[in-house]
């Protein structure tokens, strides 16, 4: 069954702790932490000291998605506040081999992120040294924003390799997700669907997971 990793880029930012809760309560997987500079992507959002005092609260497994100019500077503060699996984007270390390698030094998970204008191609060469594949569905930096179809096409040329080659990284995607998109990415190949708006703006969020996995 596809995992759901609950976004709270759309949460109830001065209540984040019972958002979580409330997310966990309802049968979310990873906990999805969208990290902004302002630079790389026109938003600010969190720093680790957030999430480290998010971490105690919940036993959801953090990923912690940098949208970051320099996420060199940025994965271990956050892998020291608690952050399970650090993404970062591939078109800001078009060579990515060394900060795989650091954030996996130090226990952690590591995966690389495509935006909607990268080609899946680019990313081929790191496969077998990744844990996850973020594609995003939307434009990075804002939630709320409409599904984009052709992450579709790279979904499922990262499942068709993925099988090939017999590697083992999960293919997440973010943006735009609700049932009817979020059933198209399951059919393309997708293990873990981020959700944010969708999510947090349902009346009741246990059956809104269980649309998305059905």
């Amino acid at each position: 069954m596809v995992k759901i990793a609950a976004s709270i880029l759309n949460a109830d930012f001065g209540n984040l702790g019972q958002e979580i809760k409330r997310a966990e309560e309802a049968g979310a997987q990873l906990l999805h932490l969208d990290i902004m500079d302002g630079h790389f992507v026109p938003n600010l959002t969190l720093g680790p000291q957030v999430v480290k005092s998010l971490r105690p609260q919940t036993r959801l497994s953090f990923e912690a998605h940098l949208m970051v100019t320099n996420p060199e500077k940025f994965s271990g503060p956050f892998i020291e506040a608690g952050s399970d699996l650090i993404l970062f984007h591939l078109e800001v270390i078009p060579k990515p081999e060394k900060l795989l390698e650091e954030i996996k030094a130090r226990g952690v998970k590591a995966g690389l992120v495509l935006n909607p204008d990268t080609p899946a191609e680019t990313i081929l060469p790191y496969l077998d040294a990744l844990d996850q594949v973020l594609v995003m569905s939307v434009n990075p930096g804002f939630g709320g924003q409409e599904f984009i179809v052709g992450a579709l096409d790279k979904i499922s040329m990262l499942d068709a390799e993925r099988r090939k080659r017999g590697l083992s990284f999960e293919i997440e995607v973010d943006g735009g997700v609700n049932p009817k998109t979020g059933a198209l990415c399951r059919k393309a190949g997708a293990d873990i669907l981020v959700v944010g708006t969708y999510l947090f703006r349902a009346k009741d969020i246990k059956e809104a997971i269980k649309s998305l996995q059905m």
